[in-house]
């Protein structure tokens, strides 16, 4: 596809961007596997990327990066096949984070975001809990939940009273 006309090239790189932002778990291999059907695939178009082309992937995959991230933060997801739960989204936090350094990219306000999204969550959780509405969902050990605060600048006496029995022995 040598000379691709710009409104192809175009819908080219919207096709990609939905699969992208749509991806799985590891949207980081969505965003490689688009990079390179784009650019090296024996079937692909053989484009020569743009910077503002490549930066708008880059944003698809940290927007669904972001989205994993806060879906394990979320009671409304526990019962879901989805939901993984803290300890994944502290996995997933991790995986943001690296991904955030090889690409030199940023996420200005989502620590605080994901903090805030943590202390709701346990404050719902123990809620429930204390009221006999449901077992814990929380599959951390204290040690884990009180690193990923460590990770979100989260001070672990802002954390609900009671915050350590929501945690699995």
């Amino acid at each position: 596809m040598i000379g691709t006309r710009e409104s192809d090239r175009k819908a080219l790189l919207e096709e990609e961007l939905i699969l992208v932002r749509n991806s799985g778990e590891i949207p980081e291999i969505a965003l490689h596997a688009s990079l390179y059907f784009l650019s090296e695939d024996e079937d692909g178009p053989h484009l020569t990327l743009r910077d503002d082309e490549r930066r708008l992937l880059y944003q698809a995959a940290l927007a669904r990066a972001k989205e994993i991230v806060l879906r394990d933060l979320d009671p409304r997801n526990r019962d879901l096949r989805i939901y993984r739960g803290v300890a994944r989204s502290l996995v997933n936090w991790r995986r943001l984070q690296a991904f955030c350094g090889r690409i030199n990219g940023q996420c200005p306000g989502f620590r605080e975001t994901v903090a805030r999204a943590l202390l709701a969550f346990l404050d719902n959780e123990l809620l429930e809990v204390r009221a006999g509405r449901r077992t814990s969902s929380v599959n951390c050990g204290v040690g884990d939940l009180e690193a990923f605060c460590f990770e979100l600048a989260l001070e672990t006496t802002s954390l609900p009273a009671g915050w350590t029995s929501l945690c699995p022995e």
